[in-house]
């Protein structure tokens, strides 16, 4: 169960590159604890994504590259058997650190998450139902939980304006991210009759597909720091935004040239890029929004 075969297949790097979503939830919640903001990251991405790795991994068995994975060993038994101790250790952790509505959100997220990678339900097999539930389980649904961890408040505020918008944000920035994460799998989810949303694009199809989607997102989260906080983002963002702009063109650049370049080498880049820039936008917000800058700036 912890051979080096499984714990490689937990491919935890890769939650680096859904750390945006957090970060930017904890950027707009009105009360932290440090316990609490603690045990949320943790749980989340230590225990909660491995496992949906893990679980996933079990049952693809892919032979190729996959995300957070250029070279994936050989799966073996013992590696259900872990996804599954992280997932209870998981609500365990929650239920004791955190609070119910938290643990309830994390739950539904596992649920989700096996069900997406199951054969018995195996929602991965259908284009589009597996590229709605991503971009919402991976999005809105974690910007909740970590919201709700946070505030502990009613459940019900998850659908309140001032929280759904943001959380609708999150969503439709994995709307866009998912396909390009799938570019260089075509020939690796054929093997199993699968046609995936990017498969399904096209290459090309994939880029003009992604471009919108961020290109939509990053639109509506303008207007949404500008409403919020009177234009006082605004620059900070596009120049935060031009980077991941500028590696997205070039690739394409690259990829017009030779379609070799629709890689996982590019794909994971482009991950690290977004996360990185975007992800560091939303921890300036989260720090300049709290005072914690001005404090420190006395020192």
């Amino acid at each position: 169960m912890f051979s080096k075969s499984s714990l490689l297949h937990l491919r935890i790097p890769f939650s680096y590159f859904l750390l945006p979503v957090f970060v930017f939830a904890v950027s707009q919640s009105p009360n932290l604890s440090e316990g609490g903001l603690m045990w949320i990251f943790i749980i989340m991405h230590f225990l909660v994504y491995p496992a949906s790795n893990a679980f996933n991994s079990y049952f693809d068995k892919d032979e190729g590259s996959i995300g957070g994975l250029k070279n994936p060993p050989p799966v073996e038994s013992g590696l259900y058997y872990l996804a599954t101790l992280l997932d209870v250790l998981a609500l365990a952790l929650s239920v004791v650190f955190v609070n119910w509505k938290f643990a309830v959100l994390a739950l539904v997220y596992i649920g989700i998450s096996r069900a997406y990678s199951h054969p018995i339900i195996r929602i991965k097999k259908y284009t589009f139902g597996s590229w709605v539930l991503i971009g919402f389980f991976q999005g809105m649904l974690v910007y909740w939980a970590v919201y709700m961890g946070l505030n502990d408040f009613p459940l019900t505020f998850i659908f309140k304006p001032n929280v759904l918008y943001p959380a609708f944000l999150s969503s439709l920035v994995l709307y866009g991210a998912y396909p390009m994460t799938q570019i260089y799998q075509h020939e690796e989810d054929g093997k199993r009759g699968e046609i995936t949303m990017s498969a399904k694009l096209g290459i090309r199809g994939t880029f003009y597909f992604t471009g919108a989607f961020f290109g939509l997102a990053m639109t509506l989260f303008y207007f949404y720091f500008d409403q919020k906080y009177n234009s006082s983002y605004n620059l900070i963002f596009l120049i935060a935004m031009t980077p991941i702009l500028l590696y997205f063109i070039w690739w394409y650049w690259r990829v017009t040239n030779s379609i070799v370049n629709a890689n996982y080498t590019n794909s994971m880049r482009l991950n690290f890029v977004s996360a990185t820039f975007l992800g560091g936008f939303f921890l300036y917000v989260f720090l300049n929004s709290t005072n914690i800058l001005s404090v420190a700036g006395q020192y």
